[in-house]
């Protein structure tokens, strides 16, 4: 059966097929049997009710659903909802983080069938029993691709195995996370178990805006100075969208970009040495 996958705005993530379209219908529209609006941010769900009203004028059997709209989750299908490369190998989380929506969403950690693909998306892969992990692992190796873990891995769950595992890996990029300051501890240790990847393959998710600005831009600074490239995301609640003033949005800004972060960093160092001289 042929579906179209409507979205109301594109991410990183968004499919790119000839069947997977951002907004309104175009001009030219492929036959197909079906159409499905996903929307993924609460936020988003007056327009993804907008789109499934604008492309129901030319189909007759139009679903809405997505994460958005809590529709099941049970296994994942290559490229259907997320673009071709992305592999989920779990689904689910045991963790009860007040700011994560998985857990209610997706329920607690479930191993599922293991389909080929370069970029990690899993909420918590070191959740899963070693043998699954050696199996992501394993098909990992036989992919053309460095691989990607985007997900953001568990620093608690970081061990040597899983240091030894990664050493037999092509890798391009780890993100880790570091969401509070109770979480920089656990980073610390991973990053040491992980430090024969540098600087440029280490990554760290850091969820702003629960704290102040000034408590927020230490954390990041912790995590530059432990060997990690920051990530920063302004934390959003599920039920509104919260319009952060200039300062928020530009220590965002800054810390998310590792062009951005390097000339600042680079700058202080050039600072103090001048001043010491």
């Amino acid at each position: 059966m042929s579906e179209i996958r409507v979205f109301p705005r594109r991410t990183s993530m968004t499919p790119t097929d000839p069947f997977a379209f951002v907004g309104d219908p175009p001009l030219w529209r492929p036959p197909a049997d079906r159409v499905s609006v996903s929307c993924t941010f609460t936020w988003d769900k007056p327009e993804a009710e907008r789109l499934a009203e604008a492309w129901r004028v030319y189909y007759s059997d139009v679903e809405l659903g997505g994460p958005a709209y809590g529709s099941p989750v049970n296994g994942f299908t290559p490229g259907r909802f997320i673009r071709q490369g992305v592999t989920f190998t779990s689904r689910g989380c045991n963790n009860h983080c007040p700011w994560c929506l998985v857990p209610e969403r997706e329920g607690p950690l479930r191993e599922i069938l293991i389909t080929p693909g370069h970029i990690v998306q899993d909420n918590n892969l070191l959740q899963c029993s070693q043998e699954h992990q050696a199996a992501v692992f394993a098909m990992l190796r036989a992919q053309r691709q460095a691989a990607v873990f985007s997900g953001g891995l568990d620093t608690r769950l970081v061990t040597d195995w899983t240091a030894g595992e990664f050493r037999r890996l092509r890798i391009k990029q780890v993100f880790l996370a570091a969401d509070t300051d109770g979480a920089l501890e656990p980073l610390r240790y991973a990053v040491q178990r992980l430090a024969f990847l540098g600087r440029e393959k280490l990554f760290c998710y850091a969820l702003i805006g629960r704290e102040t600005l000034a408590q927020a831009e230490l954390r990041l600074r912790a995590i530059w100075a432990m060997g990690c490239i920051p990530f920063a995301q302004l934390w959003q609640p599920p039920d509104k969208w919260i319009n952060y003033d200039h300062a928020w949005r530009e220590l965002g800004r800054t810390w998310s970009r590792p062009a951005a972060m390097r000339t600042l960093m680079k700058g202080e160092s050039n600072g103090l040495a001048s001043k010491r001289n």
